[in-house]
């Protein structure tokens, strides 16, 4: 039985709800897997031309399995949070050596799959096998807190148990898959993060939190911390054919398995970068300039960068001599950019800006 809460969640679905998304096209478990990793922390504008450039790209589990992580990783650029990608390589891998490439059906099954937790194998199984199953992500966190009036950050483990007892009780038996996107709009459409339109919500009569005039206080926010600040030097080292050295990044980590400019130690002043250029890569180098720094923001700290201009006579890869651990690649520009490549590192190397000449 369809209680009162869906039950009016439904009929506003139907009216308004969003029902020509791309991944609403042949929902297959693999199609709306991917859509669901790429919605993750990253909103529905934004995935749409990243998930019809992937799937034109990898439109079956066997092809994502095959291809090099590499080429995963550059359809995956711009999207950030990049062990969502890693994870799908790995995942679609799992998929064709452990179940014989067909995408397992069942919630336990694909919990078992890296990167697939229960919210996502719910979604997976609801959205794709119209088959009963609660979804608990961001915006049904933040319905289900508001309507019930729940208090404490989500995240906390007590919190997150009354959630998912009332996301079990509110989820119908009949036309799940409708249920579980009508919730996902709701929460995106209408009881968004900041300003809920209230007066238009379909259920803000028997909602605890509007009843009593503080919807804004709930979810009750994670506990602040102050995150932390790093600094680095990034080099866009150029060879005499105008190529630019390019690093891959350790697989795990920040920005793990992408292409990235080599770095140095931010305390060292541009007029060293130089010398240990050529320690570092046996190869002489200049100091061409710099360029004006710039901040970027990952979820748990505050990364400077600092770019630096150099240029060194080499002419052919061959010639670099790399003193550490790692995999090295001389690229033009153009060719750079079709890579997995950081979103800062791509803007340097598409528009670096003009350099400080020294």
């Amino acid at each position: 039985m369809t209680d009162r809460f869906a039950g009016r969640l439904l009929q506003w679905y139907d009216q308004h709800g969003r029902k020509n998304l791309p991944w609403h096209e042949d929902r297959t478990p693999y199609r709306v897997w991917i859509s669901e990793i790429m919605l993750q922390q990253t909103q529905v504008a934004t995935v749409i031309p990243f998930y019809q450039a992937f799937m034109a790209r990898f439109p079956t589990v066997a092809a994502l399995a095959e291809a090099p992580v590499d080429d995963v990783l550059s359809h995956w650029s711009g999207l950030g949070y990049y062990a969502r990608a890693r994870n799908l390589h790995k995942a679609a891998k799992t998929v064709m050596s452990n179940f014989g490439g067909q995408f397992p059906d069942t919630t336990d099954a694909l919990e078992q799959l890296p990167g697939i937790g229960r919210s996502t194998a719910a979604a997976i199984i609801a959205q794709a096998l119209n088959r009963r199953a609660a979804i608990l992500d961001g915006n049904v966190k933040r319905v289900l807190a508001r309507y019930h009036r729940i208090e404490g950050w989500p995240g906390q483990t007590r919190v997150q148990a009354r959630l998912w007892l009332k996301a079990e009780e509110h989820t119908p038996e009949e036309r799940p898959r409708d249920y579980t996107q009508a919730i996902m709009d709701l929460g995106a459409l209408l009881c968004t993060r900041r300003n809920p339109d209230c007066k238009r919500c379909p259920v803000s009569e028997s909602c605890e939190a509007y009843r009593h005039g503080d919807q804004h206080q709930f979810p009750a926010s994670k506990p602040k911390a102050a995150k932390p600040e790093k600094s680095v030097w990034m080099l866009l080292l150029e060879d005499a054919e105008g190529r630019i050295l390019l690093e891959q990044r350790p697989p795990a980590g920040i920005w793990g398995g992408l292409w990235s400019l080599p770095e140095m130690d931010p305390e060292h002043d541009a007029e060293d970068l130089p010398g240990l250029c050529q320690r570092r890569f046996s190869a002489a180098c200049n100091l061409a300039g710099t360029l004006a720094p710039f901040r970027h923001t990952f979820s748990h700290y505050h990364l400077h960068v600092k770019p630096a201009l150099l240029q060194t006579g080499l002419t052919k890869a061959g010639d670099l001599e790399v003193k550490e651990s790692g995999t090295y690649r001389w690229l033009h520009r153009d060719q750079a950019l079709n890579l997995g490549l950081p979103a800062p590192v791509r803007q340097l190397l598409t528009d670096p800006g003009q350099p400080e000449l020294i």
